[in-house]
């Protein structure tokens, strides 16, 4: 048993005051000008928002206006990649969504976790690549340094704290290995 405590009084912020203001703006921006967006012919408007607060995204990137998204600038989108209506991309690290790829309604993506072996519990941000032609199904997590391989299908409600291979289709809490996927030709 260790002697040490954990003191979040002694906690600072991994962000610095630039940081904070720009997610301030986002915050103001999102609400008033994103959300407000919902027709579908918006889309565009929704896309050169987040292109504006630094997101790199192609024009036929599709996010909905329930999306919560906390640092544009580090969200990637590739051609026809989805973010479905109340997907939470809590994105303090790196998010990077490649084309022809779907993230369901309500499923949260979070780049970041804290240290717990740290007494002051310090944030720590890990990028999660999600590869082309993959599908997050409805409500699904995952996890910070997260890697989904191309085509993997992640099965609703699962939670993903680990790599899942090309082409698999993965379920379950944390998921598992349920088949691999084949495309019908």
């Amino acid at each position: 048993m260790s002697e040490a405590i954990v003191d979040l009084s002694k906690y600072e912020s991994h962000f610095s005051f630039r940081n904070k203001m720009a997610r301030t703006a986002w915050k103001v921006t999102s609400f008033l000008l994103f959300r407000t967006a919902f027709l579908r012919v918006m889309a565009p408007w929704r896309v050169l928002l987040l292109k504006s607060f630094g997101a790199r995204l192609e024009w036929t990137s599709v996010i909905y206006p329930s999306v919560k998204i906390w640092a544009p600038w580090n969200l990637e989108m590739g051609a026809y990649a989805c973010l479905g209506p109340d997907v939470d991309c809590y994105n303090q690290g790196k998010i990077t969504i490649k084309a022809n790829t779907t993230v369901s309604q309500k499923s949260y993506l979070c780049a970041s976790s804290h240290d717990i072996n740290d007494p002051l519990n310090r944030l720590i941000t890990a990028p999660i690549v999600i590869e082309d032609q993959a599908w997050i199904a409805a409500d699904s997590f995952i996890g910070p340094g997260v890697h989904i391989g191309q085509g993997a299908v992640i099965g609703a409600r699962s939670s993903v704290f680990s790599d899942v291979p090309s082409w698999t289709v993965v379920g379950g809490n944390p998921v598992k290995f349920i088949k691999t996927r084949t495309l019908k030709k």
